[in-house]
């Protein structure tokens, strides 16, 4: 055995707590009144104890305790002058406990090293710890531990004292002409325990204990080969301050208090400071290894990982935690059956009190039967993930009810916050007879609710719960979700009675930037939610494995004063880092106000919260949400400079996420050679991407409802090029009654002004005009600037098609949205809106083109060159046309044939769309 195996449980006295506090009476004598006590000669040397101790108490919670020779050596690991001191006195003062008298006698004493009320009035050179300090508390909990201890669990005390002196000395016996040739003294203190004066009962327990610890270790797996095993597993992580495990590839380096003699074989030193991992490491390494999970996604390696925990989960089965992670390795590789087993193992084991960093509920009777609710919560978003809306809204009401009945307002809350986001990412479009229960809104108002308007007041319930119980995260996220409520909402009335205040039917985009705000608030306030399970104690070990990397054998040496002092500077400078939920959170933020300001129309502001997010958040973020920003900076290259730029940005977004299903690299590949295509004019190519877009969608009705409508739009948008209208046109009507029965407005505005293209297309303008103003309805209720514009020039070539008398009326339309087109639109919208301020004057009969071309062939010029960038055949080709008008009326001939034989290369690259080179084409 590489160490003492401890039961679970709590705060138990054990032979190795003993030795710590032993030790801590040499580090601070309660008779001592020198700055530098006995048997220390300088501040360092006392220092470099005082750490090591520090580390020790601070690791009292390992799965394995080191026995008395491994304690030894990590002395002799640390000193030099005085480890032969040390030694000598940890192994007789332990010999000396030999009955029940002297334990008392000892924790008596070990009272005196603890400072009372009036420990601020003692001398500058006395030694005394500070009850409040970590050492202090150790001590505090070694006393009151003893204190419960019954006669009985004295006498046990001594008993595992005796073997732990014991096994010292029979392990010790082979290596003495190594570990014991400085000092005869060592070995005579050693021999003493042979003849310990203990009582007869003691003795016989002494023997009784061994041998059936020799028979454990040959039953149990666990016991007669963790060194081994778990070094192989572990081997290759490194623990650092705040449960961060980072990769090392160091065969020698596993634990802190437990050193591996199969190591030896490895050819390490056994002296080098081998080590087992401890408990919290473990648990550090599977809450990393969690966070990763969700961050990657599905590129994270399944059968490695699972291999690694299977492992884990033979050699310490009481790790509940390694069935959790299980779960979530089955959930993010979409493997339902493996998910669902995993997590009903979790809590089969566990309960649900391990693993969470909930507020303990306020009943005390919950715990006694688990925690159900927590169980239902998690159940609730693995239907989720897995796209089952009903079964999820199912599992979570019930989750609400059984959280009341228990109590639990931290479970409620979260409960509730997952069910509003639920309802806002998924298309539900009636929750009768889920959320008729007591707790749903309507119930209490009296009426009815549309489905937004309980979302909204669910959202209100969970933020204001959340608040009341101070749980800064979950109040960060209710925030962002209200900002993404009424970024798309207009806030009805939730009251159909009664008097109601004169209210606008609009969005409030100040309201959006207040929530924002808020969260971002409100994070930097997160250190009161902070869990203590993990990070204390993995920052001690942690610290104590450089302490013993980076510290030579002469620690206690005055030579190596200044080291010892940089040393302890290092470890008091280390400080955990921000958790990752808490940037990601952060970082949602930054993407929520990306989103807010490409449907507000300002694509600066919008591209740099993107740039944003990509540069201080896509480390910390889900893989899923830092494609979304590298999406986002594609697209915005895509608009405003071309499809070379967005390529050549695509194929550094490929390389850091993969393209897996439904991922959003995925789809913007495709939306890119889709727009592409369109371009080109070739359909045939463009029908092919449409099918594919639409294979990627979940056939679950509310599941996957944004890129439904994403293909929808570009199958309508491919069959209006193929002036295939009646076809088109029906698509896009199926389209707005789907997204009208989920109450989808601004999906709305686009289909309506994608009905008013189609209707222009085919000729029948006056059937045009009012899809065209209801679309601007729609933009100027969500302020959907941008949107605005675009329907603006829609409502312009309509009635420019309706003839000349409508020339000014069309002018006037163009000039009025200029500013914004100019400002902030895209290469495309621009070119659209300079050929129809060149259509609204040749249009206008009181215009005259001999008296003022330039007014005319000026933006005729800059569209056809911003048209160039995205190869848009049909749009140039209207361009050139235009132009070569114009110079046949002034005369010019040699500019009209230009014109013309521009007009002509684009009207056949139209007709013949020719494959050419394009570096995303051999990708599908």
């Amino acid at each position: 055995m590489a160490g003492i195996f401890k039961a679970p449980g709590g705060f138990a006295m054990t032979p190795h707590k003993v030795s710590v506090c032993i030790l801590l009476q040499v580090y601070a004598p309660p008779s001592a009144q020198v700055s530098v006590p006995f048997p220390f000669a300088s501040v360092s040397q006392h220092n470099s104890l005082g750490l090591f101790l520090l580390a020790l108490t601070k690791s009292c919670e390992d799965i394995l305790e080191p026995k008395l020779d491994e304690l030894i050596t990590q002395l002799r690991e640390i000193g030099s002058v005085l480890n032969h001191w040390l030694s000598d006195h940890l192994t007789s003062r332990l010999s000396s406990l030999s009955s029940p008298d002297d334990l008392f006698n000892f924790f008596t004493d070990l009272r005196g090293i603890l400072g009372g009320p009036d420990s601020s009035v003692v001398d500058d050179d006395q030694t005394i710890l500070d009850p409040n300090s970590n050492l202090g508390m150790y001590i505090r909990r070694c006393l009151l531990s003893f204190g419960l201890l019954s006669f009985e669990g004295v006498c046990h005390l001594l008993t595992n004292l005796g073997i732990y002196c014991k096994e010292a000395l029979s392990s010790s016996r082979p290596y003495e002409s190594r570990q014991f040739d400085d000092s005869s003294n060592d070995r005579e203190g050693l021999l003493d325990y042979e003849n310990m004066d203990l009582e007869d009962f003691v003795y016989e327990k002494v023997t009784e204990e061994i041998e059936e610890r020799k028979r454990a270790n040959e039953r149990v797996p666990f016991h007669n080969h963790a060194p081994k095993a778990l070094t192989g597993l572990v081997e290759d992580f490194e623990v650092s301050a705040g449960a961060k495990l980072r990769h090392s590839y160091k065969p020698g380096e596993v634990g802190q208090f437990a050193y591996s003699p199969s190591c030896a074989m490895k050819g390490v030193d056994p002296s080098a400071g081998v080590f087992l991992r401890t408990n919290l490491q473990i648990q550090g390494y599977l809450l990393e290894q969690a966070d990763e999970i969700e961050k990657n996604g599905s590129s994270f390696p399944l059968n490695a990982f699972e291999s690694i925990l299977k492992q884990i989960q033979k050699l310490a089965p009481e790790l509940h935690r390694v069935h959790f992670l299980r779960y979530l390795n089955s959930l993010y590789h979409d493997d339902y059956p493996a998910a669902l087993e995993n997590l009903h193992r979790y809590f089969d084991y566990s309960a649900g009190t391990e693993g969470f960093d909930f507020v303990p509920p306020s009943s005390s009777g919950c715990n006694s039967f688990g925690r159900y609710e927590i169980a239902l919560l998690c159940l609730g978003m693995m239907h989720f993930h897995f796209g089952h809306p009903r079964q999820a809204l199912e599992v979570l009401t019930e989750a609400v009810q059984v959280s009341q009945q228990h109590s639990d307002d931290t479970c409620l809350a979260y409960t509730l916050a997952a069910i509003c986001n639920l309802l806002s990412e998924v298309g539900i479009s009636g929750t009768s007879g889920i959320l008729g229960t007591s707790y749903s809104p309507g119930t209490h108002i009296g009426t009815s609710l549309s489905i937004q308007q309980q979302l909204l007041v669910l959202l209100r319930r969970s933020l204001k719960r959340a608040e009341s119980l101070k749980l800064k995260r979950l109040v960060a996220s209710n925030h962002v979700a209200m900002a993404k409520f009424d970024l798309t909402h207009v806030q009805m009335p939730t009251l159909s009675f009664g008097p109601k205040a004169s209210m606008k039917l609009k969005t409030c985009p100040i309201t959006v930037c207040k929530e924002l705000r808020l969260s971002s608030y409100l994070i930097s306030e997160f250190s009161s939610e902070n869990s203590t399970m993990i990070i204390d104690g993995a920052f001690s070990t942690a610290w104590l494995k450089n302490f013993q990397k980076s510290t030579s054998p002469s620690v206690f040496s005055q030579d190596n004063e200044l080291g010892s002092k940089s040393d302890a500077l290092h470890f008091c400078a280390q400080r955990s880092s921000i958790p990752g939920s808490v940037l990601q959170l952060l970082g949602s933020s930054y993407l929520v106000r990306a989103t807010a300001w490409e449907m507000y129309g300002s694509a600066p502001l919008a591209q740099i919260n993107a740039l944003v997010y990509a540069t201080c958040f896509a480390d910390s973020s889900s893989s899923a949400d830092a494609a979304l920003a590298y999406t986002k900076l594609v697209q915005h290259l895509a608009v405003f400079k071309g499809y070379r730029e967005a390529f050549a940005a695509f194929k550094i977004a490929e390389e850091m996420f993969m393209s897996v299903s439904k991922s959003r690299i995925l789809i913007l590949k495709l939306q890119l050679l889709h727009e592409r295509a369109l371009h080109w004019g070739h359909l045939k190519l463009a029908h092919q991407l449409c099918d594919e877009l639409g294979v990627l969608a979940s056939s679950v009705t509310g599941v996957d409802e944004e890129l439904k409508t994403e293909a929808s739009l570009r199958r309508a948008r491919t069959l209006l090029a193929a002036k295939q209208f009646s076809q088109a046109a029906a698509v896009a009507h199926s389209l707005f009654c789907m997204c009208h029965k989920l109450n989808k407005q601004v999906e709305n505005a686009m289909i309506l002004l994608l009905l008013a293209e189609i209707h222009k297309r085919s000729g029948n303008a006056v059937l045009g005009i009012p899809c065209a103003l209801a679309s601007l309805s729609f933009c100027q209720s969500f302020n959907l600037d941008l949107l605005k514009a675009s329907a603006t020039l829609t409502l312009v070539e309509l009635w420019l098609s309706l003839g000349s008398n409508h020339a000014k009326r069309a002018s006037t339309l163009v000039h009025r949205s200029l500013p914004m087109i100019l400002g902030h639109g895209g290469l495309e919208l621009r070119a659209r809106a300079f050929i129809a301020e060149a259509k609204c004057y040749l249009s206008d009969t009181s215009f005259s083109v001999f008296e003022d071309s330039q007014v005319v062939l000026d933006p005729l010029s800059q569209a056809a060159e911003e048209l160039q960038y995205l190869e848009y055949h049909e749009l140039a080709a209207e361009a050139f046309y235009l132009m070569a008008i114009v110079f046949d009326a002034l005369g010019q001939l040699e500019h009209r044939e230009e014109a013309a034989t521009s007009f002509r290369k684009h009207m056949v690259a139209l007709e013949n769309p020719q494959e050419q080179e394009d570096p995303l084409s051999s990708m599908l």
